[in-house]
């Protein structure tokens, strides 16, 4: 049998530990995949006694996914670059850190390659959607209320032509093909719009919808929601975890339609 942790506070929320079961239930994997409340002064401890009794892996949210880069033996290169990880594999010769965010990014932002994207947000989780977007001749706005993170989002950018913007221009970034959403719940429920040519991608997915992705539905943009980047990070984490090989739209499908039902869509 194989063991897994997703680890985070809060976790009570998390859908991870349901869709992981269903998934390694369809592969015959016999595997235990629970929810731990970690916080950081206690993630070394959670982190060695993992490491210590044979756990499998790690699938880490917040707000652990910067600090446990300094735990693990090796970081997967697109993870170092992003100055994150949301994945740790225990192998024999040692642990990895990477980043199944970026790699569902990846996947997700695809149609959008080349285009004009803006970001809510300068935290980890846009520096995913960055990281994702390198090399792809993207042009990216960011707004945020804050200038103390933007080394760290140049870095997570790469070659990106990146334009940082004032939290209160929101209404400016309109005309953009896709806009971003990366902040916490509740941080954007005070951004209103008449009208808009962008479509909208909301990384939460509880709760769901949020106020500004019930404004862009009714809008009639196309909304991409928190669960599908969930699902797309995590078919990444099962395949690294169990080894197992599936077809991808099978149990994209199978994870989405788990995921709907348990969330009340």
């Amino acid at each position: 049998m194989i063991k897994m942790f997703v680890a985070g506070s809060p976790i009570g929320h998390s859908l991870s530990p349901l869709l992981h079961k269903h998934a390694y239930e369809l592969l015959n994997v016999e595997a235990e995949f629970t929810a731990q409340e970690v916080e950081e002064k206690n993630f070394a401890d959670f982190y060695y006694e993992s490491r210590d009794s044979g756990v499998r892996g790690l699938a880490l949210t917040m707000p652990l996914k910067e600090i446990s880069i300094g735990f693990v033996d090796r970081v997967d290169p697109l993870a170092k670059q992003i100055s994150s990880i949301n994945t740790v594999i225990f192998e024999s010769t040692g642990s990895i850190g990477l980043s199944t965010d970026l790699l569902a990014f990846k996947n997700l932002l695809q149609p959008y390659f080349g285009k004009r994207i803006a970001i809510l947000g300068a935290g980890g989780t846009a520096r995913a959607a960055l990281g994702a977007l390198r090399g792809t001749g993207t042009q990216v706005s960011i707004l945020t209320r804050s200038m103390n993170r933007h080394d760290q989002l140049h870095a997570a950018s790469g070659d990106l032509d990146l334009e940082f913007l004032d939290w209160h221009t929101f209404a400016q970034i309109q005309d953009r093909d896709l806009i971003i959403s990366t902040t916490p719940a509740g941080a954007t429920d005070g951004l209103s719009i008449i009208s808009s040519k962008a479509d909208f991608f909301e990384v939460i997915y509880h709760p769901w919808p949020t106020e500004l992705a019930k404004r862009y539905q009714n809008l009639g943009r196309h909304v991409i929601g928190g669960l599908a980047l969930l699902v797309e990070q995590a078919m990444f984490q099962i395949q690294y975890f169990s080894g197992a090989k599936f077809d991808n739209q099978q149990m994209r499908d199978e994870l989405l339609k788990v995921g709907r039902a348990a969330i009340g869509r």
